[in-house]
Parts: structure tokens; sequence; C-alpha cells
């Protein structure tokens, strides 16, 4: 399990030109006009993990296999996207299939590339697509609220709860709050991920800047992360540049190029570390002859539902997991020398697995 991001932002903020950096391919054409991207273009990507070569190299595994992310590049929203103009409803309609919402802002001046508005404001550029998807909602419940709230009368709790959730949302929504601010409880939660609205998904903040600013960003991207804090989202900083420059070297020149513009890493290691933060997101191993390869929980998840991400049959016949951490695994050498240590621990069905846990699950048939 990795995690549906997609990639949103107003035409011409750099949107395409990330997608290629970070999927390393040429599948969305990046070009200078509107609505250049129409269908949107799906890319998965490895999680770069540094854990994972580690473990290969003690167990001497065959094959190294990250576990994916998928990034989808939705084409440019524009102001009266809720009401259909520049394709909005198809746009909208993308959004809504995704987990979160990498929303790609510019950061930067450049008299060649065109700007929608005529001038750069990354905080009224966030405000615009915000506004469209809290339209969007807004429409979207005020459609629906009024059917469910008559079963809700009737006695059909379920319809009771759902009508609850709606008209808190639409309060927040009329005052021009998204609906990721509704205050719920736990056990409301899968209830309130089925209204599917749009302004309810985690927002990570991509601040695309000039090559000189990649580092440590620039006044653009300060107001931008100071917006990100007051609404508890996440926000980083890249530079769809230098990504693009980067995605197309051999891995062996990748790190020179790092040094030579000031950086430690790829922009995309920065981008999934917010998005898995903002998701709650951690990763196991599993580690053989064969393979080290990961696999992505949400934070909280207990062994058996963990065992259910390889295989179902694993969740169903779940007896308990031999679990390393990883630390362990790495300073006693593998699974052998942790055992002999006593870092080998048996875990049953109530064990909540931790971000690097080395695992390997004992199933009946």
């Amino acid at each position: 399990m990795g995690f549906k991001c997609g990639i949103v932002g107003l035409p011409n903020v750099g949107k395409s030109t990330l997608f290629n950096a970070l999927t390393q391919t040429s599948a969305a054409q990046a070009a200078n006009y509107p609505f250049c991207t129409i269908e949107p273009n799906v890319g998965d990507v490895g999680v770069p993990d540094p854990r994972l070569e580690d473990l290969a190299k003690i167990a001497g595994s065959a094959q190294i296999i990250p576990t994916r992310l998928t990034f989808v590049d939705i084409a440019g929203l524009v102001k009266g996207a809720s009401k259909g103009e520049g394709l909005g409803n198809q746009f909208l309609a993308n959004i809504r299939e995704t987990d979160a919402i990498a929303h790609v802002v510019r950061c930067f001046e450049d008299g060649d590339i065109t700007h929608v508005s005529g001038k750069i404001d990354p905080i009224a550029d966030i405000e615009t697509i915000e506004t469209e998807l809290m339209l969007a909602d807004m429409d979207s419940l005020e459609k629906r609220v009024v059917g469910i709230e008559k079963k809700g009368k009737q006695g059909d709790k379920e319809s009771k709860e759902m009508a609850d959730l709606m008209n808190r949302a639409l309060v927040l929504l009329r005052e021009g709050k998204p609906a990721r601010l509704v205050e719920r409880m736990i056990d409301e939660e899968k209830t309130f991920r089925g209204l599917g609205l749009l302004s309810s998904k985690p927002v990570l903040y991509v601040c695309n800047v000039e090559e000189a600013s990649a580092d440590k960003g620039n006044e653009f991207s300060k107001q931008v992360f100071a917006r990100a804090k007051e609404e508890s989202a996440a926000a980083v900083v890249v530079s769809a540049k230098i990504e693009s420059e980067i995605a197309v070297l051999p891995l062996a020149d990748q790190k020179d190029y790092l040094d030579a513009v000031g950086l430690e890493e790829p922009g995309l290691n920065r981008v999934i570390r917010a998005g898995y933060d903002l998701l709650h997101l951690v990763t196991y191993f599993t580690v053989g002859p064969k393979e080290a390869r990961a696999w992505t929980i949400t934070k909280g998840t207990k062994a058996p539902a963990a065992a259910g991400v390889i295989h179902t049959d694993f969740e169903k016949g779940f007896i308990r997991s031999e679990t390393i951490a990883f630390a362990d695994y790495v300073q006693n050498k593998g699974e052998a020398g942790a055992r002999d240590a006593g870092k080998l621990r048996l875990e049953g069905k109530d064990y909540v697995v931790l971000d690097g846990d080395v695992m390997h699950f004992r199933f009946a048939n």
C-alpha cells in the first residue's frame, strides 16, 4: 500500500514539469500554455528508503523492492472550475479519487512563463484553488443533505450520523473554511471520508521556486509556509527545474549534481517524507535471500492488517509475527544474530506495527 497523491494547481505553475521529474518520465506534456494536461497522467514511483539497502546487504537479498507511491498529474484548475469552467467538472472528479493533494504553488518570477492572473501571488493562487474545491463541496452537500436527513428522521442511524457530519461541513464551507477542519470523533472518520469532499483531503503545498532558492526557499515560499502552519497543512520547497534536470542523470551523477547546487537530496524525497507525515503512514520490511521489500501501512495498524497488505490470506489466517526492530536487525547483523541477542519478538493480533519493523508472518492456510 502506498498512497495516491493528486498534483493540482493553477495553469503554468510547474505541475507537469514536477510530475515528469518525480516519476522520471516524459508522460506529461510540459508546455507554456493552459490545459496542456487534459487527461490525468498517472505515475508510480519507488519510495526511496536507505534502510532497504542496509537490510538487503545484511541478508544478501538478490532484489530490493521499495514500496510505491502514485502521483496523478491533474490539469490546471481555474476560477470557475466548480461551475465547469476550464473543464472543471472533469478535473474535480479526478481530484476526488486521490488520498491527498499536492498543491503546486508558483513561487518564482519569470517573464517568459505566463501566469493566468498576470502576477505572482502564491496566497491568492492557493485561495483560488481552495475556493473552487469548497464551492464544489458545498454544491455537492446541498444537493444530498435533504434526502439523507429524511432517511435519518425515519430511523436510519447511519443516515442520521451522515447528515450530522454533512451539516457540520456545510457550516464551515459557508464560512469559507475547508471541510478538513470539521471536528469529528475517530469513529466518525470512515463516514466522513465516505462523503468524498474535495476540501477534506490533506494538503501538501509544494512551493516551486527558482534554482537559487531550492535549498531554503524565498519570500514567496515563506508566505506559503506561514499559510500551511495556520491550517495545519504541510509545505515543502522544490525547484521543478532542478528536479527535471536530476531526473535525466544517471544515478551515479546525481550526487555530484546535488552537491553542485547545494542540496542534500532530491525534492522527491522531501515530497514523499512530507506526504507520509501528512497521511500518518509508516513502513515495515520483509527480508530474505530473494528480496528485501518495503510495505506501507497507516500508523496504528495492527499486525494482522499489516500482513493483509501482502496477501489477504495472511490476515485471515494470522497466527503471529516474528518482529525485529530495524536498529536491532542492523546491530546484530541479521535475523539469527537478533534472535540470539533476544531481540526477535513474537507478537500477536493486538500488536501495533512500528515504523522500521522487520517482520515475518506465521499464518494458517
